[in-house]
């Protein structure tokens, strides 16, 4: 007769299965969910089991970003960190770059990140070659779809006042017309960005061994926030070999799902890779492809204009091509996750979903909306016939706060990360950051989709979408597995689901909504090993 090794029961003052009724315990099994409930009966159900005491503390799954960007995280890392927390205004920002030019040769790229215009001050190519005259300078906007070059960087990326910009791409110009060092959307995309260049990217790397261990800094970083599980949304192949290299190393303890930018599916099918290849720890969900701009960077593709100052956006990828990506896409059985933020964007996404489903039916394939900003009850209605799911930002209306409402105006915004809506329309919606462009932490996602409050301004924004902290929990979870096309094993805790949960220093339920996220992280675990915390 076989005996089975008991598991380990974990106990806590409180469990959210998002399964059923609160309980106090459950039993790991090695990676899995042995069993939940009483804790009285499961030491009935598991004589002599060795018990893990985690005292008042609450356990809920493990967090699950279904759009966020880690290796290019990694690589911010070895960037200056130019964002509003780091700088004060736009001279401390050229400080920092001035202070990088005295530490590398004259000559060397300087590329500096998570610039925020909006609360740090307009910068020009002129303001940076004051700071660096000698180097190449690279800023990127936290948005990620424009950024600023100087002088130098332009003449060595080949751009001069006559250079025509690239198909979903411009470059800005003064009032008197000359280039002012903006690179806008497939402008900066082309050049700064492996995964959305058909050529590759123009600028240099850091080497493999710098990658892993800015890679390794963030995912320690992220498990401290409570992630068990990412879904990076934008990778080319040397990112996928990065990411095999981190877990060949074991340096990879966070599930790490993968959108394939569309600009290498070709090769990836000769490869027969697709949806689904890998493992538990590193697979394919899907293909990437983009539509217009960024909320952030206020180039997303609108049907009305934008409230501060006019103008509809950008649409980056033609429709023509648009069309063919999602018929490629479909048609090979695939998974696509198409970046749309605006209307008007989301309209086309919408149309090219139906066309592909009409001519190639694939039952039960279904496609993701990436970001999916602004929605209306048209929308709504074609996403949830479409059987689409809708990945919108968690925390914009906390980093943002006010400042969405001055760009988009305030009837808008109530129409904007829509998650009230996606749920009551039966819309699968999941819960992302999209970091770098917005805050890592989930907890700050959730209330702010609790909330819908600025963080620094306590700006109420479109308030009608808020929706209750368990519903925002489910989002973070269930609603994440779902949209990487794994909700049969994560997202709950459950019987034979991974054991990857979190043990929060307070009740996210009966907390302060404006507290949430400063709720403490003690631990987390990630198939059943502790990966973050003391406990």
């Amino acid at each position: 007769m076989i005996r089975e090794n008991p598991p380990v029961l974990f106990r806590a003052a409180c469990v959210l299965t998002l399964d059923g009724p609160e309980t106090e315990a459950f039993a790991v099994d090695g990676d899995r969910i042995r069993a939940v409930g009483d804790l009285a009966a499961l030491r009935s159900r598991f004589p002599g089991a060795r018990e893990v005491d985690l005292g008042a503390a609450t356990v809920v799954p493990g967090l699950h970003d279904a759009h966020v960007h880690l290796v290019h995280a990694a690589e911010e890392l070895l960037r200056l960190d130019l964002s509003a927390a780091a700088v004060s205004g736009v001279e401390d920002l050229l400080g920092r770059v001035g202070a990088e030019t005295r530490t590398t040769e004259a000559g060397t790229w300087i590329r500096g990140g998570r610039y925020d215009d909006a609360k740090t001050g307009p910068l020009t190519r002129w303001d940076l070659d004051r700071a660096a005259p000698d180097h190449p300078v690279l800023v990127v906007q936290v948005a990620g779809h424009w950024g600023v070059a100087n002088s130098r960087a332009l003449r060595e990326l080949g751009i001069d006042e006559s250079s025509p910009p690239p198909a979903g791409g411009e470059y800005g110009r003064s009032p008197d017309g000359r280039l002012d060092g903006r690179l806008i959307e497939r402008a900066l995309l082309n050049v700064a960005y492996r995964g959305t260049a058909r050529g590759g990217a123009v600028l240099p790397a850091a080497s493999p061994e710098e990658r892993l261990r800015g890679l390794e800094r963030v995912v320690r970083r992220w498990h401290a926030a409570g992630l068990t599980s990412i879904c990076d949304a934008l990778v080319a192949p040397p990112d996928v070999e990065l990411l095999r290299r981190a877990r060949d190393r074991g340096l990879l303890t966070l599930r790490v799902g993968m959108l394939l930018s569309f600009d290498h599916y070709d090769r990836a099918r000769a490869l027969g890779v697709g949806s689904g290849f890998g493992d538990d720890f590193l697979r394919f969900v899907g293909v990437k492809a983009f539509a217009d701009g960024a909320v952030g960077g206020r180039t997303c593709l609108l049907s009305e204009p934008y409230a501060d100052g006019g103008g509809h956006g950008m649409q980056t990828t033609s429709t023509e091509d648009l069309f063919e990506a999602v018929a490629t896409v479909h048609r090979g059985g695939d998974r696509i996750g198409v970046h749309a933020n605006g209307d008007a964007a989301i309209r086309l996404v919408l149309d090219a979903f139906a066309a592909a489903r009409r001519d190639f039916p694939r039952p039960g394939l279904r496609h993701r909306i990436e970001h999916c900003s602004v929605v209306d009850e048209d929308i709504l209605a074609r996403m949830r016939d479409l059987d689409a799911v809708a990945v919108p930002f968690a925390g914009y209306v906390a980093y943002h706060g006010d400042a969405l409402n001055h760009w988009y105006g305030p009837s808008r915004t109530e129409r904007m990360f829509a998650h009230r809506s996606f749920l009551d329309a039966g819309v699968t919606v999941a819960g992302s950051s999209d970091h770098p462009c917005g805050p890592y932490e989930p907890l700050v996602g959730v209330q702010s989709m609790v909330t819908r409050e600025g963080l620094d301004d306590g700006a109420p924004v479109g308030v009608s979408q808020r929706v209750s902290v368990e519903e925002a929990l489910r989002v973070y979870t269930i609603g994440s597995a779902e949209a990487e096309g794994v909700a049969s094993t994560r997202g709950r805790l459950a019987p034979g689901y991974a054991a990857d949960f979190v043990v929060l220093g307070e009740n996210p339920l009966t907390a302060d909504p404006h507290g949430i996220a400063s709720i403490p992280v003690h631990a987390t675990y990630v198939a059943g090993r502790r990966v973050h915390g003391g406990v």
